[in-house]
């Protein structure tokens, strides 16, 4: 069972539409998952085809609209999210690391315009879908990194980028707020993905998290959903600019 069914009412955002980015699988997939089982209207928005067809056939993912998006691309982010007459809940979950390869300038600047000018570009191009004048205010959830706040020497692309959107997510917040806009971020740590599969496999490396990990374990994507639904619910409604650490300890070991 979806770790959402087992905190939140069935129809909690029966009333809502969630565009999630970067859903098309691992930590996007699962929280639009998340949101769909809480009765949102969810299209997940990602980069590559064959994952998009793949997520749209799996019968877990019935309800979810999957579509294509390049968030390089400013002209096509615009137009797509100018499409939605209103939306309630955003959460920006495309990312990339390229471990090396991030000291190629080249490689290592596609990472961050993925990531962090990614994540700027959806935000500017959805916020008139998110404004509101009264009512509930409606909510964007970035997604972060401990690597945020860690460097580590393979992924300089990747730590910086994911630096900046800490720092997005608090700016985006104050400029946000008077629009009825929450804006905030989650910091994952070690997550089970297609994305860590060869550091997990690596004995040493999966040893080491381990070792610093309080709760002594990697991650799942399923934990990452709760955490984004209550950024996203009325329950968080006094809090904006805030980046939530999900990672089992692993930053104050």
């Amino acid at each position: 069972m979806n770790q959402a069914n087992s905190v939140w009412r069935p129809d909690a955002f029966s009333t809502k539409r969630v565009v999630v980015v970067g859903g098309s699988s691992g930590i996007g997939l699962e929280i639009a998952r998340g949101f769909g089982a809480l009765g949102g209207d969810v299209v997940a928005l990602g980069s590559n085809e064959d994952k998009l067809q793949v997520a749209q056939a799996e019968s877990g993912n019935a309800g979810i609209r999957f579509e294509r998006i390049d968030v390089r691309d400013s002209q096509a982010v615009a137009d797509r999210f100018a499409e939605f007459a209103d939306l309630d809940v955003l959460v920006n979950a495309a990312g990339v690391a390229r471990p090396a390869r991030e000291h190629d300038i080249d490689v290592c600047l596609d990472v961050i315009d993925i990531n962090l000018n990614g994540t700027a570009r959806v935000c500017m191009a959805a916020r008139e879908a998110l404004r509101r004048e009264d009512g509930p205010m409606t909510s964007i959830v970035n997604i972060a990194s401990m690597l945020s706040y860690f460097g580590d020497a393979a992924v300089p692309g990747y730590c910086a980028s994911k630096g900046g959107v800490v720092q997005l997510t608090r700016s985006l917040a104050h400029a946000y707020a008077s629009d009825g806009i929450r804006v905030n971020a989650i910091a994952p740590g070690y997550i089970d993905t297609d994305m860590t599969h060869a550091q997990k496999e690596d004995p040493d490396f999966d040893a080491a998290v381990l070792r610093r990990s309080a709760i002594q374990r990697w991650g799942e994507t399923e934990d990452l959903v709760g955490a984004a639904v209550f950024l996203a619910s009325s329950a968080a409604e006094f809090i904006t600019g805030a980046t939530l650490a999900v990672d089992g300890g692993y930053g104050v070991g």
